[in-house]
């Protein structure tokens, strides 16, 4: 018998074609895809300007025509991920020292930073790592939950407004609190390789290539120093993170993941940006004993930095005491060897902060280098357009107003007419206006919010974002939503619950009294805005209107 030849169907050769074109389709949308994040990852990494001496080609050359060089780099990432080696080309900075402070001796060796420049390729693999990287330490909360530096969504504002605020109600509640600023000597040029290479294996959980690789990027790394057209041989770098990149920072905080937890040991509340550290913790007048734990503390944190090749500077260690001045003189008796480190005022992220909290050193400090800038701008002001002396405004003057002002919360009206008084100079300035005319109409034309307003304004962005899932889990925490006892339409309203009203001034200064507050006064219409870029407009044009009708 002949046997029969089943032929294709025309359905069945119609269902072939059309998964062939769908796997096709997918390629080159995933294609699509990795390219699209390769240009946000160049897009992101350096300025245009910013270009290394190693690099074979300007940065913005290689920017301006990403299209043609797409594939090849594309390979690269891949390539250099999947085999989990990094190029041994691109282990090489170049080191260019910087004098700190322009009247600083060029002799001295200590007066000068060294900035050190990586391959810009080299960036764009780093960031390629980071980003997946630092998806997974978020996914899997990993990263300590008071460490702010280089994380999405912190900064020093927000690390701040969390100490400030707890600061805050404890003096409201009749506490002394102790606030250690601690300091670390070059922390990232001390790193043990193998003590960071067991952190991310043990800690984080991190296997196979992706271990190899960070054992490639970490390790035989070298350098060498070029100033002006003197450059040195290349040096080993046996410890540290490489400076200049975006996994360094990272890789720091993953390096000092153990220190949170042996400070808790201690029931001391604290906050790490970067590498400096601050520890806190209140007590009762009449209960001194606590501060034995601080102590202790101290001793275990000095124990372990030992131990992990970090050294704790103790010349810049400096310790504040807040509270009310005859209860902070009480104190001062139970400190013991603490003593030594004791100041009047001390300089926390870049603001001044004093024992009773009112901000006066730091709101002097602001008005006095804004004046100085603004006599500056002063002298070359006739030969700029408007629009480019507003940049100059805003870049040295409206920069240094709006920098954790989320913490003039409650303030008294002097101090924050000290800053008005600033703003309204820099209009003058601005605008050519003198200064017998009213200054309210010029601010108004400039469509600039006045200080008071650019406090609330940050406060409520704050909350907007932490409403949101936009802003750090310890700001989150210091918010709680209004729940009714019983059905009301306020349910759906977006309101805060606001804290029983604390006995001080000072706790209603605080944060999470404050900002629930002012919250709440705004329309719904604001509090329920669909997107950030929304609720800036409508809040601002909110509190436009506010000040100047």
């Amino acid at each position: 018998m002949e046997k029969k030849v089943c032929k294709p169907s025309f359905l069945h050769n119609l269902m072939v074609l059309i998964s062939v074109l769908s796997l096709v389709i997918l390629i080159l949308i995933w294609d699509l895809m990795v390219r699209f994040f390769l240009k946000s990852a160049i897009l992101k990494v350096g300025h245009l300007r910013s270009t290394c001496s190693l690099d074979p080609i300007p940065t913005f050359l290689m920017k301006n025509n990403f299209n043609y060089i797409s594939t090849p780099l594309l390979q690269i990432i891949n390539t250099s991920i999947l085999t989990g080696i990094f190029p041994s080309a691109f282990k090489t900075a170049v080191v260019k020292p910087l004098l700190k402070k322009p009247n600083l001796d060029y002799n001295t060796l200590n007066n000068y930073r060294p900035i050190s420049n990586l391959p810009f390729i080299s960036k764009i693999l780093e960031k390629a790592v980071f980003l997946q990287l630092n998806q997974f330490l978020n996914e899997n909360d990993i990263l300590e939950k008071f460490q702010s530096g280089f994380r999405a969504n912190h900064s020093t504002e927000t690390a701040l407004t969390k100490i400030v605020n707890d600061l805050r109600l404890s003096t409201a509640t009749n506490k002394v609190s102790a606030l250690v600023l601690l300091d670390l000597s070059a922390a990232f040029d001390t790193i043990d390789h193998n003590i960071l290479l067991h952190r991310l294996k043990t800690w984080v959980g991190l296997s196979g290539h992706v271990l190899k690789w960070l054992e490639s990027y970490i390790t035989r790394r070298q350098f060498y120093i070029s100033l002006g057209d003197h450059i040195s041989k290349n040096h080993d770098v046996p410890f540290g993170v490489a400076q200049g990149s975006c996994l360094g920072p990272l890789l720091f905080s993953l390096y000092m993941l153990p220190l949170g937890n042996i400070i808790k040991k201690h029931n001391i509340d604290f906050h790490s940006y970067a590498d400096d550290t601050q520890l806190y913790i209140s007590v009762e007048p009449n209960k001194t004993t606590a501060l034995q734990s601080l102590t202790s503390c101290l001793s275990a944190v000095t124990h372990w930095m030992s131990n992990n090749f970090l050294k704790l500077n103790e010349n810049k260690t400096e310790l504040l005491l807040i509270g009310p001045k005859d209860k902070r003189e009480a104190l001062l008796p139970s400190l013991g060897n603490l003593n030594q480190y004791v100041r009047e005022q001390v300089t926390s992220l870049g603001v001044i902060l004093d024992s009773d909290l009112s901000l006066k050193p730091h709101i002097n400090k602001v008005t006095k280098t804004a004046y100085f800038h603004l006599r500056n701008i002063a002298k070359v002001r006739p030969f700029l357009t408007k629009p480019d002396a507003e940049k100059l405004v805003h870049a040295f003057i409206t920069s240094r107003l709006d920098y954790c002002n989320a913490l003039f919360t409650g303030l008294p009206k002097k101090s924050i007419e000290k800053l008005q008084l600033i703003q309204n100079s820099a209009a003058r300035l601005l605008t050519k206006t003198r200064k017998r005319e009213h200054i309210t109409p010029v601010l108004a034309e400039l469509h600039w919010l006045p200080v008071s307003y650019r406090i609330d304004f940050k406060v409520l962005l704050l909350v907007f974002k932490a409403v949101n899932g936009l802003a750090p889990c310890y700001i989150v925490d210091a918010l709680s939503s209004y729940t009714p006892a019983r059905a009301l339409r306020s349910a759906d309203a977006g309101l805060l619950r606001i804290p029983d009203a604390p006995p001080k001034r000072i706790g209603e200064s605080a944060f999470s009294y404050y900002a629930p507050k002012r919250w709440n006064a705004l329309p719904q219409h604001i509090r329920k805005a669909e997107s950030i870029d929304i609720f800036k407009r409508q809040l601002k044009t909110y509190l436009f209107n506010q000040a100047y009708t």
